[in-house]
């Protein structure tokens, strides 16, 4: 196979302030050609990023789908020596590792009460402006297979299984589904978890992280996922006709956190507040990662992407059932920042505990900027918001030290992707897009409420932008309206990780 280096984008230089090695200022995208196809090189993109100290992509034709499931880790080892150099190194989770958030482990209590558990982990490649996007959900585990009809009887109508989703290049997607999870695990206390679909020559699923190697020989089909490693193979099972799919997509890759969930000198925060200790005001939601750097390989569609120090980011909800209504923001490669820069915003309409259906609506903004956390949470103060079915974003707050506004636009269609949902299980439920246009402002807050010195400033052409639930029939205009008394038991500077650290037999599962 004939291999060409291609330069794709100019020289950057990137902040250094975490002590990520620079291996190489120059960006570029290796292509293979072979006698059958041949690729060229994409757009031009020149970002200075807001969030990476350096970073590299190589593309190469990929073995076909059919070979992929087939070959052997030698094989695929042979094949990656020939088209690349990137080679991701595999570290085991440490015990109490730096940057660890709350709310980072697995939060099923055992009990058979109706619940969910998803992940959501993205990559970017700021040079092909393009990101990969993994989802993965389990539903009811407290059944492991399908419900009898017994079962049906005395606990009611069920979902049951796991889910593995990919928004890929391009818009295409490719997704997974098993109505069984006996051969899913995840971690009491860290945001580690796998699971088969299909195991290798009869051997025994993993249910525990494990070295690559091992994965590869006891694995098929299937994933596993820690903070710092990411592997997995899945096989698209035709249930996504309405929507342009891969076959398959494989991929192995390491990732350095940088930013947790709070200043990089403090101890990192729970995204809502220490009641998201309890099963309350469910579903709740955690940033576990919001900026990291990856090194490693994904074959998607034919292609093999291979890349270091690219931005990357996690997150993840748990309880009864999405929101009612939702939407969403991320960013973490920016233009015109002077230091790394993450963002993330998001709200929905939630249901409150209760007899009666009441409901609030909910939202935060936060941004990390060269290390500080700049948090808009609606027990400080009020976010608002304006958000069309489809197109447009913008979302502001106050809360009384910055001000903070972004603007997000999208003339991309956007792709229909699957949330866990009460009524159907698995299904279509939200639309995404990785395209979105952002602008994003942080200014000192006068003591008359007035704008004052702008911190920050700045722009992006691939913000990840999301619309959920419903229903979206015309512009959802609103503002937080968080009961009076819950903010301020939220403003309670309660520590409660750190006090069930000291109750160890009472601590809940995930915390």
């Amino acid at each position: 196979m004939e291999t060409k280096l291609y330069s794709l984008c100019e020289p950057h230089h990137f902040s250094s302030h975490f002590g990520v090695p620079i291996t190489n200022p120059n960006s570029h995208v290796r292509l293979s050609q072979s006698s059958k196809s041949s690729f060229f090189c994409s757009q031009r993109v020149s970002l200075k990023l807001g969030f990476r100290s350096s970073s590299q992509i190589f593309v190469s034709k990929s073995i076909s789908d059919g070979e992929s499931s087939a070959s052997s880790t030698i094989e695929r080892e042979k094949e990656e020596d020939s088209v690349g150099s990137v080679k991701p190194i595999y570290v085991p989770t440490p015990p109490n590792r730096e940057l660890r958030t709350p709310h980072s482990g697995y939060h099923f209590d055992g009990s058979t009460r109706k619940f969910f558990e998803g992940w959501y982990f993205k990559m970017s490649i700021p040079e092909r402006r393009e990101s990969f996007c993994f989802m993965y959900s389990v539903e009811n585990p407290a059944f492991p297979k399908k419900l009898t009809a017994l079962e049906v009887a005395q606990y009611g109508p069920r979902f049951t299984g796991v889910g593995a989703q990919i928004l890929g290049p391009g818009d295409k997607y490719i997704c997974q589904y098993s109505e069984e999870s006996q051969n899913f695990w995840a971690n009491r206390h860290e945001l580690m978890l796998g699971n088969t679909f299909i195991a290798k020559n009869e051997l025994k699923p993993p249910n525990d992280e494990v070295p690559p190697q091992e994965f590869d020989k006891r694995v098929l089909e299937g994933f596993q996922v820690t903070p710092l490693w990411h592997q997995g193979f899945i096989r698209d099972d035709g249930r996504s006709n309405y929507v342009e799919t891969v076959k398959t997509a494989r991929w192995e890759y390491s990732t350095r956190p940088v930013y947790g969930w709070g200043s990089v000198d403090s101890k990192q925060k729970s995204t809502a507040g220490w009641l998201a200790a309890f099963p309350v005001f469910e579903p709740h939601w955690q940033i576990c990662m919001a900026g990291g750097l990856s090194t490693g390989w994904i074959e998607w569609d034919g292609e093999r992407f291979e890349f270091q120090n690219a931005p990357s980011y996690s997150e993840k909800n748990w309880g009864g059932a999405f929101p009612r209504k939702w939407f969403w923001v991320q960013c973490n490669v920016f233009e015109g920042a002077s230091g790394e820069v993450a963002l993330t915003a998001g709200g929905g309409l939630r249901q409150l505990p209760g007899l009666t259906e009441t409901f609030e609506n909910a939202a935060l903004i936060a941004v990390h900027y060269g290390g500080v956390f700049y948090e808009f949470v609606p027990w400080i103060g009020v976010v608002y918001w304006e958000i069309t079915p489809w197109g447009y974003w913008n979302i502001s707050a106050d809360n009384g030290a910055y001000m903070v506004e972004l603007e997000a636009t999208t003339t991309d269609s956007g792709t229909t992707l699957r949330a866990p949902t009460l009524e159907a299980g698995l299904a279509p439920a939200c639309k995404d897009t990785c395209f979105g246009v952002l602008k994003l402002q942080i200014w000192e807050r006068r003591y008359d409420g007035s704008k004052g010195k702008l911190i920050l400033d700045v722009t992006s052409n691939m913000a990840a932008l999301e619309v959920g639930g419903g229903p979206w029939f015309n512009t959802w205009k609103a503002k937080t309206s968080t009961p009076e008394v819950l903010q301020r038991a939220l403003r309670v500077p309660i520590d409660a990780e750190g006090i069930f650290n000291f109750l160890p037999l009472f601590k809940p599962p995930g915390l």
